[in-house]
């Protein structure tokens, strides 16, 4: 299971680094990248598929997403797993990244497909936070928050988990 969402915010928090926007200090993006190949061949054997991968990713504050397919999973959806490049964040989706609620998010989410894309990400180190709490309006201590329109206004998924 994810943490709970008052160790995730506090997470959030204090990865939200004002002069580091796409990662952190002391990045290190071959490992982060061997790490990344290691858990796409694991989620490939768990759910005896091949998942799609996107890890061509620039000006941004992700390593990589990876795809798997509807076929292979107990809910007949596609699930969505993006990693950040900020504290061995992991962001479980099902289907699009997309605004989903806590209660969404849990009913949606069959009890079989999560823990076994969890246990994955637990076994590599990755920390899972819910969905819900990368939906918030951004009130970090960045200042570029201020360059996005107020009909699009920055989000915590934005921060950590899209392109900047």
């Amino acid at each position: 299971m994810p943490i709970d969402d008052q160790r995730g915010w506090a997470l959030l928090r204090q990865l939200d680094d004002p002069d580091h926007l796409e990662f952190p200090r002391g990045y290190d993006d071959v490992a982060t990248g061997a790490r990344f190949t290691r858990l796409v061949a694991r989620l490939n054997r768990r759910f005896g598929c091949a998942c799609a991968v996107d890890r061509v990713v620039e000006d941004a504050g992700y390593h990589g997403t990876i795809i798997i397919p509807a076929a292979a999973t107990d809910s007949g959806r596609y699930i969505t797993v993006t990693v950040s490049n900020f504290g061995n964040l992991a962001a479980l989706t099902l289907g699009d990244t997309g605004g989903r609620g806590e209660d969404e998010e849990r009913e949606l989410f069959l009890s079989t497909d999560r823990p076994r894309v969890e246990d994955e990400l637990d076994a590599l180190g990755y920390i899972s936070i819910s969905e819900h709490l990368f939906r918030r309006r951004y009130d970090g201590d960045n200042d570029f928050a201020s360059s996005y329109p107020p009909e699009r206004p920055l989000t915590w998924w934005t921060r950590f988990f899209d392109h900047m």
